[in-house]
């Protein structure tokens, strides 16, 4: 009987570490933040950490690089400011640096120790595509962020990819074509409709998402437009998200609000 007992309490232990082990997922992803130090810019660190704190917490943060260079001193007074563990790398070779397999090793021993829900790779090095996909193999969820000069290979080989350009807009763009105080100007509907880049990805997008009455949910669209194209921003579009980027499309599409749940439906005219 009290073997039985036993047996009985480990099981119902073991179901509530798992249920928990399963919300804290849900509701606090974490994430390993893995920054080329020789591949990115110190001064747009603080967006980069507001941008990547988004998706979850960030548990790991870790930058590579020479750190007896004078190219690594920009990064330097950010370091504890910020809780970033600087990885010091010597170049093997003049000309050369082996900051890549060190990120790249790190990130493996990461993985199978099972200490991270997802990955963030600050770089715009091609030489992290095959890294990128051997985590997402794993069924882990990969972020890239990088400047738009980054080969396709990596930005399609993340499942989110983030250009740091859009990272230096933060304000909502206005319809009107001219702004007070300095502002951008925002292309009107007509010149935004123009851009067939824009409009093929958005007509695959809602015919993924659509439902029998062709109609379909802009979050559903949003969510299509991503596994389209992981680089996908309405930023690069000079709008701050997706509703406001389909607003400035009302010549193409119609939009609808339901009254109960506050939910955005999206109709091609």
């Amino acid at each position: 009987m009290l073997g039985e007992s036993l047996a009985q309490a480990g099981l119902f232990l073991f179901l509530v570490c798992t249920y928990l082990h399963r919300v804290k997922k849900i509701n606090d992803t974490t994430i390993a933040l893995l920054i080329d130090g020789d591949n990115a810019a110190p001064r747009r660190l603080s967006v980069i950490l507001e941008e990547v704190s988004k998706q979850g917490t960030i548990t790991i943060r870790r930058i590579y690089g020479d750190w007896t260079t004078t190219g690594m001193s920009g990064w330097k007074d950010l370091l504890n400011t910020n809780a970033i563990q600087p990885v010091q790398q010597f170049a093997y070779t003049k000309g050369k640096n082996s900051t890549d397999s060190t990120l790249i090793i790190d990130a493996m021993d990461i993985l199978h120790g099972g200490l991270v829900d997802a990955f963030c790779i600050v770089s715009s090095d091609s030489d992290y595509t095959r890294l990128a996909t051997r985590l997402r193999e794993a069924g882990i969820f990969v972020m890239g962020v990088g400047e738009k000069k980054t080969p396709d290979a990596f930005v399609q080989a993340c499942e989110r990819f983030i250009y740091v350009e859009n990272l230096d807009v933060h304000d909502e763009p206005r319809t009107s074509k001219k702004q007070t105080g300095g502002g951008r100007k925002t292309a009107p509907a007509q010149a935004l409709s123009a851009n067939t880049g824009l409009m093929s990805k958005l007509v695959k997008a809602f015919n993924i998402a659509k439902d029998e009455d062709e109609v379909a949910s802009l979050s559903n669209i949003g969510q299509a437009l991503r596994r389209l194209d992981s680089s996908f921003d309405p930023r690069s579009y000079g709008h701050g998200s997706l509703s406001s980027l389909v607003n400035a499309l009302k010549d193409k599409l119609e939009i609808t609000r339901e009254e109960k749940g506050n939910k955005v439906m999206v109709r091609w005219k």
